[in-house]
């Protein structure tokens, strides 16, 4: 198995993706998730007219060191506020333009989150995000990329009066529900663990439809994408569940959000006006180095490590 990290994880520290990708590249990482998560005002690849000639020279690039692009995460919403159609059509064009960028880098997997709406119960649910997904499928057709709904959690959105697949099987009901070769499935291992479920079932239920991961931890309290070992995570039920299914993806890391700082500034631990509460570029570089010896000392444990 392979590892890859997130562009995200950097996007505070460096303003392009050429900056972003060199420091995965200097903490050992040759495989790229592209984090497409935030539309920043004149972003090169989701904004700029030029964005195809930007994508072109990012896979240049990252070619020339011997990296790859190999999976990635749309524009972050809730396709639910139909209803506010200004907001889903700037939503919508900026997801197609992510599946485009995919398309241009070779990029097979691309996470696109589904909508939700408080009130709504499952079967509704289920039929007004299909109708989200279709509106896509022209578009992964075209560039042959997989879109994947992801797990999340019900103290990410208020007090859980609304329904969300939190659960392997019900991703894996949503999938068949679907009903698209192209539309398959993503496992954060920080939202299960946040929803205090096992890891091992939920993956082993999605199978064959698991084409990627999210590797992160917390306590079981927020959604605080810490390295392995550091919360509550049980990381031998999730390497177990990937031998066991066959996982063919890569075991790609979401954990390095300001890791430190952004855990504890989420527990009161610094003040608001600390000088502490900011890590520098220098303490995240470094992280991401951390990030990666953990990753290889997790596969190479299973026997599974591969460069």
């Amino acid at each position: 198995m392979k590892i890859a990290n997130t562009t995200g994880d950097l996007e505070d520290f460096c303003k392009t993706y050429e900056e972003r990708v060199q420091h995965l590249y200097e903490a050992g990482f040759r495989y790229i998730d592209l984090n497409m998560f935030h539309i920043y005002e004149n972003d090169e690849l989701l904004v700029s007219e030029k964005w195809l000639d930007n994508a072109k020279h990012l896979k240049e690039f990252a070619q020339e060191r011997g990296m790859k692009f190999v999976q990635a995460h749309s524009p972050g919403g809730n396709p639910l506020r139909d209803a506010e159609q200004d907001y889903f059509e700037r939503l919508f064009q900026a997801t197609v333009r992510s599946i485009e960028v995919c398309g241009e880098l070779g990029i097979p997997n691309t996470v696109v989150h589904l909508g939700l709406e408080v009130g709504i119960e499952k079967k509704e649910f289920f039929e007004r995000n299909k109708k989200f997904y279709e509106k896509l499928f022209p578009y992964m057709e075209k560039h042959n990329v997989n879109v994947l709904c992801e797990n999340s959690m019900s103290n990410d959105y208020g007090s859980g009066n609304c329904y969300y697949t939190n659960t392997g099987a019900e991703m894996k009901e949503f999938i068949e529900y679907v009903n698209h070769p192209l539309i398959h499935a993503c496992w954060d291992t920080g939202h299960g663990n946040q929803q205090r479920l096992c890891q091992y079932d939920n993956m082993v239920a999605l199978g064959e439809d698991l084409y990627a991961v999210h590797i992160n931890d917390n306590r079981g309290e927020r959604d605080d994408h810490m390295i392995p070992f550091l919360g509550t995570l049980n990381m031998d039920e999730v390497m177990c569940a990937l031998l066991d299914i066959g996982y063919q993806g890569y075991f790609t890391f979401e954990a390095g959000s300001s890791m430190f700082a952004n855990t504890l500034r989420k527990k009161r631990v610094f003040k608001r006006d600390s000088r502490l509460f900011t890590p520098t570029l220098g303490m995240q570089k470094t992280m991401e180095n951390v990030l990666f010896e953990f990753g290889k000392h997790i596969l190479e444990s299973y026997d599974c490590y591969e460069e």
